[in-house]
C-alpha cells in the first residue's frame, strides 16, 4: 500500500500540484509535508506506529484560490480515498441534518470502489476470456464427448457421427474466438442470460430511519433474495461490456476486498471539511443558531480525534484520516471554532488573493486549463482554436477587475469570462463554422466582447 507514496517526496509532490494548481506554495508545500508523513509513519517501527498522529491542516482563504482543488489533486497522486463535505450540511445530533459519520462511511464507499476496481484490473485477463467463451457457447454451442457417445449408442451406428466431430467443432469454435478478438463479428445479435439482483423497494412504519441504515437494510433483504437471470438479445460488443463487469466479480474475493478497503480508509484516507467557519460560533454572544452551531463542532470532535465508526463493510478507525478544513473566514475567524477543535488542526494556512498575473498563468500553464479544454472541445468538430498571448492577458484583466468590482469569486470567475466570449462560436459550430475552419481568438476580439459589460456596472453584477 506504501509503494506508491515510496516515490513521492515532497519536492516531487509540489511539483505535480504545480501541473494543476498555480501559486499558493506555502499550501502546497504543507499537505507535501502531510502527505509523505503517512509514509514516513507506516515505515516507522511498530510500537511508534499508533502513537504518531497525523497534522491536520486548516486553510484558510477566499473562494476560489484552490483550496479544494489541492486537496483533490493531493489524494490523486497519492491514489486514495477522498471524501469532500460542507460543515454546514452537518448538524448537531438531535436536529434534522446529515450525521457527521456518514462523511467516514462515505470515505470507506470510496475506497470499497478504488480496491474492487484495482482487483478487477488484475483479473481482468481472466474475465476476457471466460466472456469469449460464453459468447462462443451463444455462436456455436460445444459438443462434448459424452453426447457423441450417447447418440452413437441411441443410434446403434458407430459411424452416425463422424469421430473428429468435437475437434471440428473446436477448431471452428477457435476460428470464431480470433473473429471475436478482432472485432469482425461485433455487430452479430446473441441471446445472453445476465444476473441480476432482487432490489425490493422497503419502507419503516414508525420511527425515522437514516439513510444508512435504511441501504443496509435493503442490502441484507436484496442478498437473501435468490438472483434470477434474465434472458437479453444484444450484439457481441455489447454482451462484452455487460458480461465483463459480471465475471471479473465473480472472481474477485470481496471480503478481501473490504478489508483492504478499510485499510486504505484508515491509512491513507483524505476528508476535507469545507465551510468549516460557517460552525464557527461568534463570541459576541447570543443563543440560536450559534449552539447548533457548537454542536457540530462538538460532533465532529471525536470523528477528528480518532473514534471506530460502524459502516456497512466493518468497522473503521479514524485517528490516522488525513481530515483537511477550510474557509473564507469573513464574518467569524479560525479562534472562534472550539479550543479542542482548533487544537486538531495544527496547522494553519493562509492562502493568498489570485492576481491578475495569476489569472493568466491559470489560463496559460496548468494541465487541465480552461483554454486548453475549449482548443479539446472544437478540435473534436474538427475545428481550431487559437488564444494570441495578448487575449490571455485582457482575458485575466477582465476577470480581476470583475472580482474586484462585483465579488470576488477567485478563479471561478474565468469560466464566466471564457463562457461569454466563446459562446457564440459554440453555438455556430458546426452548423455555420464548418470542420477545418481555424479561429483566433485576439486582445481586439476580447474587447469587443467583454469590455462593455464590465464598464457597465449593473450588466457586470448580473452577466459577469
Amino acid at each position: 500500500m506504501t509503494e506508491h507514496l515510496d516515490r513521492l517526496t515532497p519536492r516531487q509532490i509540489v511539483f505535480e500540484l504545480d501541473q494543476y494548481i498555480i501559486g499558493q506554495n506555502d499550501a502546497k508545500r504543507n499537505v507535501a509535508i502531510a502527505l509523505r508523513n503517512r509514509w514516513r509513519r507506516m515505515n516507522s517501527p511498530e510500537d511508534i506506529q499508533r502513537e504518531i498522529i497525523p497534522n491536520n491542516i486548516l486553510m484558510i482563504g477566499a473562494t476560489g484560490v484552490g483550496k479544494t482543488e489541492i486537496a483533490r489533486r493531493l489524494a490523486k497522486i497519492a491514489d486514495a480515498p477522498f471524501v469532500k463535505v460542507e460543515a454546514s450540511k452537518f448538524t448537531e445530533v438531535g436536529y434534522v441534518g446529515r450525521d457527521v459519520e456518514s462523511m467516514v462511511r462515505d470515505l470507506v464507499e470510496q475506497a470499497v470502489g478504488m480496491v474492487r476496481t484495482q482487483k478487477k484490473e488484475e483479473v481482468k485477463i481472466k474475465a476476457e476470456q471466460a466472456v469469449e467463451d460464453i459468447i462462443l457457447d451463444a455462436l456455436i454451442p460445444p459438443v462434448h464427448a459424452s453426447g457423441i457417445a450417447k447418440a452413437k449408442t441411441d443410434t446403434g451406428s458407430p459411424n452416425a457421427i463422424p469421430e473428429d466431430e468435437g475437434e471440428l467443432n473446436q477448431r471452428t469454435r477457435e476460428r470464431f474466438r480470433e473473429k471475436i478478438r478482432n472485432g469482425e463479428l461485433d455487430s452479430r445479435k446473441i441471446e445472453i442470460e445476465v444476473q441480476q439482483n432482487q432490489s425490493p423497494n422497503v419502507g419503516m412504519i414508525g420511527g425515522a430511519v437514516d439513510d444508512v441504515s435504511m441501504m443496509n437494510i435493503q442490502e441484507m433483504i436484496s442478498n437473501m433474495m435468490p438472483r434470477r437471470g434474465k434472458k437479453r438479445k444484444v450484439t457481441v460488443e455489447e454482451a462484452r461490456k455487460i458480461l465483463l463487469d459480471e465475471e471479473a466479480s465473480k472472481l474477485i474475493d470481496m471480503d478481501e476486498v473490504k478489508l483492504e478497503a478499510i485499510k486504505k480508509a484508515e491509512n491513507l484516507g483524505i476528508i476535507f471539511i469545507d465551510e468549516i467557519d460557517k460552525v464557527a460560533s461568534n463570541k459576541s454572544g447570543g443563543g440560536g443558531p450559534d449552539v447548533s452551531r457548537e454542536g457540530v463542532q462538538r460532533d465532529l470532535l471525536p470523528i477528528v480525534e480518532g473514534s471506530a465508526v460502524t459502516t456497512k463493510h466493518g468497522i473503521i478507525h479514524t485517528d490516522h484520516i488525513l481530515f483537511v478544513a477550510a474557509g473564507a473566514f469573513h464574518v467569524s475567524k479560525p479562534s472562534d471554532l472550539i479550543p479542542e477543535l482548533q487544537g486538531r488542526f495544527p496547522i494553519r494556512v493562509e492562502l493568498n488573493s489570485l492576481t491578475e498575473s495569476d489569472f493568466y498563468q491559470i489560463l496559460k500553464t496548468p494541465k487541465n486549463a480552461l483554454t486548453k479544454q475549449y482548443v479539446a472541445m472544437m478540435e473534436s468538430e474538427g475545428v481550431e482554436l487559437e488564444f494570441e498571448d495578448g487575449a490571455l492577458r485582457e482575458i485575466a484583466k477582465i476577470a480581476f477587475e470583475v472580482n474586484s468590482e462585483v465579488e470576488n469569486i477567485g478563479a471561478r470567475r474565468l469560466q464566466t469570462v471564457m463562457s461569454l466570449l466563446l459562446n457564440d462560436f459554440m453555438y455556430d459550430i458546426p452548423d455555420i463554422i464548418g470542420a477545418d475552419s481555424h479561429i483566433v481568438v485576439t486582445a481586439e476580439l476580447v474587447t469587443e466582447k467583454l469590455s462593455a459589460l464590465v464598464k457597465n456596472r449593473d450588466l457586470s453584477q448580473y452577466i459577469l
